[in-house]
């Protein structure tokens, strides 16, 4: 998954979902809270994936993540139904940012994303380099 779209999360907690993005998720896909204050979305692949790797841990780690979990469902226009607790966490009230992060989707509050992307460029030379580019 790669991209980032900009959006708004309305008065009930609806968020659209790009069309792109919900390509690749599938029909139904899986929202938790993620790190940094953001929402992770994850393919149901992918989200088993992460189940067996997380059901090996102690259960400390385990109530951490699958109570803050959710199955979604896009409606007719495209939309998922944010909980209140996911908003929360991640601060959710109005713009929203949703970036493309390979293997997941994150869902950011949009002001939030913004001061996350000003963090220094030699982050990203840090990781080319790391690849051997």
């Amino acid at each position: 998954m790669t991209g980032e779209y900009n959006h708004n999360v309305d008065a009930k907690g609806r968020l659209f979902m790009p069309v792109k993005l919900r390509e690749e998720l599938g029909e139904s896909f899986y929202v938790c809270k993620g790190l940094d204050g953001c929402l992770f979305v994850y393919s149901p692949e992918n989200w088993e994936r992460l189940v067996q790797k997380v059901s090996q841990m102690p259960i400390s780690a385990r109530r951490v993540l699958f109570p803050t979990a959710y199955k979604c469902e896009s409606d007719s226009q495209g939309r998922i139904l944010l909980t209140q607790k996911l908003r929360d966490h991640a601060s959710l009230v109005k713009s929203v940012t949703i970036v493309g992060m390979g293997n997941h989707a994150e869902i950011w509050c949009s002001r939030k994303w913004e001061e996350k992307q000003q963090e220094p460029a030699e982050e990203l030379a840090e990781i080319f380099n790391s690849l051997g580019f």
